[in-house]
């Protein structure tokens, strides 16, 4: 009889055992589904809020261009609502950072090419910022290569499908104009570092866009001619003031461009590409989109492009010393 109570014991320990067992792993499911779906939804929201600060980038960008009274005269500097550094805007559970950017205020890469043939004014621009950010490699020829149509490699530094195809994985070239300055990583050679340092400068824009001198750094100016040094760029940049210059004709009678050989050929003081920087904090989590818009001239701007891949690190210049 003892022994029968003992066994109907066990058996009632197990019993309980296996029920606890059961019942903790169906809270530890219960848990990591309430977690789950408590991330999906902050996702949700951080995505939304991120379109939001998009929008609100757009409306930015609309009321500055209805406020131009003379279109036609209208220019764009770093003066102006859209171009100034956005407070946090407060979220019930974090917070928006918003930055616009200028994109004609960058190096133009498509520049290099007009009318399918190249553009000697641009490549030696581009060659400028290299020497500046003390680039070696030859990445002017071979952007010109990337997205000419032609198999005949500019000089002894281009590369065309016939260097491509050597390489582990094979490619070719382009042959057409870049889509994303993301494409700057499949060029011959092109290391992170490289690609890091040219990426705060420029865009891949339409082949007619030019620089905006009332937006472009210091060191994009310095590359309009060869003996145009950091330090007269400089001045150029405080001249223009938080207004800007009010044409090309104001920014090329500048002192510091005396004597130089600049012309207005790619050069402007408007801009119609900008990207908006959108990055969301919930908690923990945290969104960041890229939006490019183009602006129109009957209506806001629209969106071009969405990107999610960026890191959260700001895409700040790295600064560059003055070649001696």
């Amino acid at each position: 009889m003892k022994r029968q109570r003992g066994v109907a014991l066990i058996t009632v320990l197990l019993v309980v055992a296996l029920a606890s067992l059961v019942t903790a792993g169906l809270v530890l499911r219960q848990q990591l589904s309430i977690r789950s779906s408590t991330n999906q939804l902050l996702a949700r929201q951080a995505w939304h809020f991120a379109l939001g600060g998009e929008a609100l980038a757009q409306a930015i960008l609309w009321r500055d261009q209805q406020a131009a009274t003379d279109p036609a005269r209208s220019t764009d500097h770093l003066g102006e609502a859209w171009a100034r550094a956005q407070p946090p805007f407060a979220l019930e559970q974090g917070e928006l950072l918003l930055r616009i950017d200028d994109l004609a205020g960058r190096f133009n890469l498509n520049s290099l090419l007009r009318d399918g043939q190249a553009n000697p004014q641009a490549v030696q621009r581009l060659r400028r910022l290299l020497l500046r950010l003390q680039i070696d490699t030859p990445y002017a020829e071979r952007l010109l290569d990337w997205i000419d149509e032609d198999q005949q490699a500019s000089g002894g530094y281009g590369a065309e499908d016939n260097q491509y195809l050597l390489l582990q994985p094979p490619y070719r070239a382009g042959n057409r104009w870049l889509g994303d300055v993301s494409e700057l990583r499949l060029l011959l050679d092109m290391s992170e570092r490289d690609y890091q340092l040219l990426l705060p400068h420029v865009s891949a824009l339409p082949a007619e866009v030019g620089l905006n001198v009332n937006t472009a750094s210091a060191l994009l100016l310095s590359c309009l001619a060869d003996d145009l040094d950091l330090a007269s760029a400089q001045s150029l940049v405080e001249a223009r003031g938080e207004q800007g210059f009010a044409d090309l004709q104001a920014f090329l009678a500048q002192p510091a461009l005396v004597g130089r050989t600049v012309d207005n050929d790619g050069l402007a003081v408007t801009s119609q590409y900008f990207r908006v920087r959108s990055e969301v904090r919930l908690g923990e989590r945290r969104q960041l989109l890229w939006s490019t818009l183009q602006r129109q001239a009957d209506g806001p701007p629209r969106v071009l492009q969405r990107d999610l891949g960026q890191s959260l690190q700001s895409l700040q210049p790295a600064p560059v010393e003055e070649q001696p």
